[in-house]
């Protein structure tokens, strides 16, 4: 029975989206523009790499083509002739350019409401709500409540966190609610508790996510984020191909951030991985263990929260150069009928102003050793994806997508 692989390179955008001018990002284009970064220059870090992108396995199997198609331009060291697998180009009909929008909608359902988004002003949480937050878990108050980045946000308030102990409270132009504590000083199951209160009380605000942000460390200098991340995520409004899986006794193997995701939904296996090469073995192993008809899904987090978000051009790249590297090691493990499908969920162009994923068009890479190569043009949802793979698992189809295998 056949087994599915999803790779989703979270952030790993290829531009083109027809609606990108409303969100202020038109022209972004993450691979395209890293390529270029990396053929003048831009892309070079002593240590690090230096030269044109190269990532000639991801090309083979249709990165470059799939650039070209969605923007009209090939970027610099990649083909518009992809060698071997099925290529095409994700367009996605969810509002927003989120974390669930994409994934939802790559497993079969489009987000067909409107998050709820917090303003850009200081403070920016609403008052009753931090009040109510305040009072129920207990707190000597927040820090932060406004729009930051991470990183950025921990080294400026991490300090004064542990000689108070009020958690640093954040969001960012994606609908979410952030909360940064230090691991040993707050505590990370006390972290844990305040996010599922603030996950109650940000629900009426159609909020998408509670992200627990646990780091540690005890300067700003030595501040590290760790891989306790937890997302509270309302669940999706219908079906998705991981339910689809599970209801048919299938096992789901969700690594990396995956379950959070879809709120534990449709998963038998959680995996957790922090890093990307970490979470590629993951896969492999995942590989080694799933039986037939499994559904394998992992979610590269790094290109985005590492990368894309930091505006690190140079990481960005090498990062995919590190994961293109080991492509063809995915690609040995395969079983004659196995199906390996690389995308992402939205776009983070390093290049880019601001520190926001980008709405972009995404790369739509499948290969397997039983299935033909080919152009699958643009499609006209990600859901496009989640019923090719359906199909390939001989899993029931649904409502809103169509396959293309």
């Amino acid at each position: 029975m056949p087994r599915a692989i999803i790779c989703l390179l979270d952030s790993v955008g290829i531009g083109g989206a027809p609606d990108a001018a409303a969100y202020g990002d038109e022209g972004a284009n993450t691979v395209g523009h890293i390529a270029e970064a990396c053929a003048d220059g831009r892309g070079d870090r002593e240590d690090l790499r230096s030269g044109p992108l190269r990532v000639p396995n991801l090309d083979a199997m249709g990165l470059g083509a799939a650039v070209t198609l969605s923007t009209g331009k090939t970027p610099p060291n990649l083909s518009a002739s992809p060698k071997g697998g099925r290529f095409g180009v994700g367009r996605e009909v969810s509002k927003g350019k989120d974390t669930p929008s994409g994934h939802w909608e790559i497993a079969g359902v489009p987000v067909p409401f409107e998050w709820g988004y917090f303003p850009q002003t200081e403070p920016t949480f609403p008052p009753e709500l931090i009040a109510e937050l305040i009072e129920r878990a207990k707190l000597p108050g927040i820090l932060g409540d406004k729009h930051a980045s991470g990183t950025t946000i921990i080294a400026e308030l991490g300090e004064e966190h542990i000689r108070t102990g009020k958690p640093i409270c954040y969001t960012s132009i994606d609908s979410v609610f952030q909360i940064a504590a230090h691991e040993t000083h707050f505590g990370l199951e006390r972290l844990y508790e305040v996010c599922e209160i603030a996950f109650e009380l940000t629900k009426p605000l159609n909020i998408g996510r509670v992200i627990a942000r646990p780091f540690v460390g005890e300067t700003p200098q030595t501040f590290k984020r760790t891989g306790n991340r937890r997302d509270f995520a309302i669940e999706p409004p219908e079906e998705t191909l991981l339910d689809r899986a599970k209801t048919a006794g299938r096992q789901v193997y969700a690594i990396g951030k995956i379950s959070d995701i879809y709120a534990g939904r449709g998963v038998t296996h959680k995996i957790k991985a922090i890093g990307l090469m970490p979470l590629f073995n993951a896969t492999i192993d995942a590989m080694e263990m799933a039986a037939d008809g499994s559904l394998i899904f992992t979610n590269f987090v790094d290109f985005d929260s590492e990368f894309g978000h930091r505006r690190d051009v140079p990481g960005y790249a090498a990062a995919l150069e590190q994961f293109d590297g080991r492509v063809p090691e995915l690609i040995a493990k395969l079983r004659d009928d196995d199906l390996v499908v690389i995308t992402a969920d939205h776009g983070n162009d390093p290049t880019w102003r601001g520190t926001d994923h980008t709405r972009e068009q995404v790369p739509i890479l499948m290969f397997s050793p039983s299935l033909a190569a080919g152009e699958i043009g643009i499609r006209k949802t990600f859901a496009d994806i989640g019923e090719s793979i359906a199909h390939w698992l001989g899993l029931p189809a649904g409502p809103h997508g169509r396959s293309f295998i």
